[in-house]
């Protein structure tokens, strides 16, 4: 999910102004800081990964993950899948509610989900619902048989259904609290009704939110975590890292990337897997970059080993493809980047610059004479700014210039969607534990296609995934689809992610997913 994209948000990186760091947990409020401001806490808008830790604790699916992300029942009671995979039956909770107390039934789903693919809703997800018939003809072929029953008809077996169930674009949102304010219903803790564990209390703007317990969730006795959590909206590591210091806040989803070797050995320091890439976004209808051979140059002339030993320092792995590690292929017992392998060797930087130097050549700019120098954005932290240091000496040595910029995080998300850039930081979290997570992105029209790259051959791939239901045809068909990524040098792999963040010794049953997201309604403070 998104941006990290989507993103992006990524493992590097948010923070803020000290002054934001006003209040410290207690036994009945946790203080935490999990990004900045974010773009939108609407269901189907969000596509980072901050925003959907809020949005996770505010609003919940038929489905929610569990501490090992495996999908459990939540606003649903039960489900029914038919004989031929194609039909699920789910049967809600009884006496489901909103947060402000009026019902919920499965017609605000039928709602929510068709609210999504609208294009007046230009939710950067829309495409995830191409699973579901009618998605095509722009109405989704989801039932409310009654208040309590909804009933969906897929185009094909989707295994990772039940997940996308779970995630925040699938989330039911109030039809006539949205319709009466479209852009602004998610901004008022009066109108942010939800149907999770927490609702909205209060939100200063660029400073905090507060969330309270939900006391018409569906089961409220089962929310260990404590009476409210206040998320500070932070977007300066070192501030942040100060706020934990000092027990401001007890627990960061950053750090400054010169301070994780002195914090690697304490307890509060924490590693975990992350399915995920950390990569460069082209945008391939700018002038020069719209040539795959300069795309491909840009691509083999970084030295990934340096990044993840110098400026990560936390076991990042060098990427040589797109789709990252941990993702299973047709043969469960082998992993789809093990079928596929990598497009270039990640660690043989000497020679991987030497053919960046012919490429550039075979292109007409030999050592880089005739092009321009490039603007590379990328969103304000402190891993962002040394990478893209690093990155500026690396293509210097093939004679490409480039010009840094920092944006604020709101800023630079609508910047790279609107395809306002030449070159820009990205990175994407799987949405669900399946390749295809990594791929449909890139269709034609995506709203998380920041390359703004079409490939009809792409898309047709992409489309005959989403109508097999056949998993050794639909590995082969990704494996395809990757291929063309790399034909085309569309994106700028670095390294594949791990999740780096700073928790209190105080804090017990805090979980996170390898999605990203950080679960906190279990949480309690211990003294």
């Amino acid at each position: 999910m998104r941006k990290i994209a989507l993103l992006l948000a990524m493992i590097m990186v948010f923070g803020v102004l000290a002054s934001s760091c006003a209040g410290t947990s207690s036994k009945d409020q946790l203080v935490v800081c999990v990004g900045p401001e974010p773009d939108t806490i609407d269901p189907a808008l969000n596509s980072a990964v901050d925003g959907a830790t809020l949005i996770i604790h505010a609003f919940e699916g038929l489905m929610t993950l569990d501490k090992n992300g495996v999908p459990v029942e939540a606003q649903a009671e039960s489900y029914t899948i038919s004989d031929d995979g194609l039909t699920y039956t789910f049967k809600l909770r009884e006496g489901l509610k909103w947060s402000d107390g009026k019902p919920l039934t499965a017609h605000d789903f039928v709602y929510a989900w068709n609210r999504a693919i609208d294009p007046e809703t230009a939710a950067d997800y829309e495409y995830m619902f191409e699973c579901i018939e009618g998605y095509e003809e722009g109405k989704l072929n989801v039932q409310a048989l009654d208040d309590r029953t909804l009933q969906v008809k897929l185009v094909a077996v989707t295994p990772y259904f039940l997940e996308l169930c779970a995630f925040p674009t699938y989330f039911p949102v109030r039809q006539d609290l949205v319709e009466a304010n479209p852009d602004g219903w998610t901004l008022d803790p009066k109108t942010y009704v939800g149907n999770g564990p927490y609702r909205l209390k209060e939100w200063k703007h660029d400073s905090h939110m507060i969330y309270e317990k939900n006391p018409n969730y569906r089961d409220p006795k089962a929310i260990t975590g404590p009476k409210t959590i206040k998320f500070m909206l932070m977007d300066d590591d070192n501030a942040i890292l100060a706020a934990f210091q000092k027990g401001e806040i007890l627990f960061a989803d950053s750090m400054p990337n010169d301070e994780i070797d002195a914090w690697r050995d304490k307890p509060e320091f924490n590693l975990e897997g992350q399915l995920g890439t950390y990569y460069i976004s082209f945008n391939t209808q700018k002038p020069y970059l719209d040539n795959p051979k300069i795309r491909q140059a840009l691509t083999l002339a970084i030295d990934r080993e340096y990044i993840v030993r110098e400026i990560g320092k936390a076991g990042q792995v060098p990427a040589g493809a797109f789709v990252p590690t941990g993702l299973s292929d047709a043969d469960m017992t082998k992993e789809f980047r093990e079928v596929g392998g990598d497009y270039y060797d990640p660690y043989d930087y000497e020679g991987n610059l030497e053919k960046a130097k012919q490429l550039l050549a075979e292109a007409g700019y030999p050592n880089g004479e005739g092009l321009p120098t490039f603007e590379y954005i990328y969103n304000e932290s402190t891993g962002h700014q040394l990478i893209a240091e690093a990155i500026q000496d690396m293509w210097k040595k093939i004679g490409v210039n480039i010009t840094l910029t920092s944006q604020e995080w709101n800023t630079f998300l609508n910047t790279r969607k609107n395809g306002e850039y030449e070159i820009a930081r990205n990175g994407w979290l799987g949405d669900y534990n399946d390749p295809i997570s990594f791929l449909d992105m890139w269709i034609t029209g995506s709203g998380n296609n920041d390359a703004q790259w079409s490939n009809k051959e792409y898309d047709e791939l992409i489309s005959r995934v989403k109508r097999s239901s056949d998993r050794a045809e639909r590995m082969e068909l990704m494996h395809k689809a990757e291929d063309i990524l790399f034909e085309e040098w569309v994106l700028c792999p670095i390294y594949y992610y791990v999740d780096i963040y700073l928790k209190s010794q105080k804090l017990e049953g805090f979980y996170s997913s390898p999605l990203g997201y950080k679960y906190f309604m279990y949480t309690t403070i211990k003294d």
